[in-house]
């Protein structure tokens, strides 16, 4: 999920009761919930270089206890400073009969094992989270890279951020309007709306769920007719007498294809619309299917998978090439050689045109034309490209308009 989506996670599960069983439970748990996105430094070395490793050991439960130990140390510092600047501060001094009472540090008990639990909680939300989108994650990596990926969720869902703004934003209100007609000040504020928040959250994540069975059915249950091979003219057998009902050739029965596979991608904006991928073997079909209307049409057509010739070869194994499929469940490739098609791709990240050679995109389904301000085509989201001279050799690789440094 996007980054304020995490946060706003965390600071919900820390309002749902936890900030009042270890001080400085809001700050680590919010900053633990996203702490894992600290991966997309790798940004700065490339964006195939990005693509490789976001999402990567800081996503997975290999790497949460470390995590979890280095928001707890970060808070260790900041309590250590504020400990150090509250000793040194002037102490109320009593007058009369009055005696003042002395703020503590902190409201909630000073609890290092209790906050490092509920840093782990937030960062397995954070992994949840993006378990539940399109993207994926690989929880188990090293041991086993494999993508793991819901798709019941958008990267950016605007119910799930609404739900969660509630929750933190309606307490204080209450707590506000409640302060001006009681002269006892509460020092938390009500759990209950953080708590509605994050089950109404589940039960979101239950019908998408759903939801994303049925749009898969509905695609698996389709058929394509073959595409009619050409074959050689027959030839005529000059040994015998023919006649001109024996020269016609008898009308074939087309030949229908089953889907093999579906993949379908979440509407941010409906639960009942889905964008459908369906593998029927030679090609792709791209689809948008309406639940709650049970029908599914095409969108962006189909799109045969490509022969496995030398540049294909030699662009899949390219270090773009291996990291996108490696990503990619069903990669749409497609190939064009021409002069033109080389010096348009190179253009499109700013680079020198060399000679003659062949462009091999990579384009994932699942991002191509879900919203509608996202590119379509061949300059869709999460694009890459791959450049080879007319040896096959790599010219130069780039993702989503953005070349890849060369080293």
């Amino acid at each position: 999920m996007e980054p304020v989506t995490h946060v706003l996670t965390g600071a919900c599960l820390a309002r749902a009761g936890f900030n009042r069983r270890a001080a400085y439970a809001t700050f680590a748990m919010a900053g633990a919930a996203e702490l894992p996105d600290i991966d997309s430094i790798w940004g700065f070395r490339g964006p195939v270089e990005a693509l490789q490793h976001h999402r990567g050991i800081t996503h997975t439960f290999l790497g949460v206890p470390f995590e979890a130990a280095f928001v707890v140390l970060v808070c260790y510092g900041i309590h250590r400073w504020r400990a150090a600047r509250y000793a040194k501060r002037p102490k109320p001094v009593a007058q009369g009969d009055h005696i003042p009472i002395e703020r503590p540090l902190t409201v909630a008990p000073v609890r290092w094992g209790a906050l490092y639990g509920f840093s782990v909680i937030a960062l397995l939300s954070h992994l949840l989270l993006d378990y539940t989108n399109n993207y994926g994650l690989r929880p188990f990596y090293p041991f086993n890279p494999h993508w793991y990926a819901a798709s019941i969720v958008f990267i950016f869902d605007p119910l799930i951020f609404a739900l969660l703004l509630m929750g933190l934003v309606v307490p204080p209100i209450f707590r506000l309007v409640s302060s001006e007609v009681s002269a006892r000040r509460q020092p938390f504020t009500g759990t209950g709306w953080p708590i509605a928040a994050l089950l109404l959250i589940v039960l979101l994540w239950g019908v998408r769920w759903m939801q994303h069975d049925r749009a898969t059915q509905l695609a698996m249950a389709q058929s394509m007719e073959a595409p009619t091979p050409q074959s050689a003219d027959q030839t005529t057998d000059q040994s015998g007498p023919t006649d001109a009902a024996s020269q016609q050739s008898a009308p074939k029965m087309p030949t229908y294809l089953a889907a093999q596979r579906v993949l379908a991608s979440p509407d941010p904006l409906s639960v009942f619309r889905w964008y459908t991928v369906t593998d029927f073997g030679p090609m792709y079909q791209l689809e948008r299917a309406d639940t709650r209307e049970q029908e599914i049409a095409a969108t962006e057509g189909t799109y045969d998978k490509p022969d496995p010739t030398a540049a294909l070869i030699a662009a899949e194994g390219s270090k773009l090439g291996r990291v996108y499929l490696d990503w990619s469940p069903m990669p749409i490739v497609s190939m064009e050689s021409s002069r033109a098609a080389v010096e348009q791709a190179m253009a499109d990240a700013d680079q020198t045109s060399p000679v003659p050679g062949t462009v091999v995109t990579f384009r994932d389904p699942r991002f191509m034309g879900v919203l509608p301000w996202q590119s379509r085509g061949s300059s869709s989201a999460l694009t890459g490209v791959v450049v080879l001279d007319q040896q096959n050799r790599v010219v130069f690789e780039s993702l989503s308009g953005h070349a890849e440094p060369a080293r």
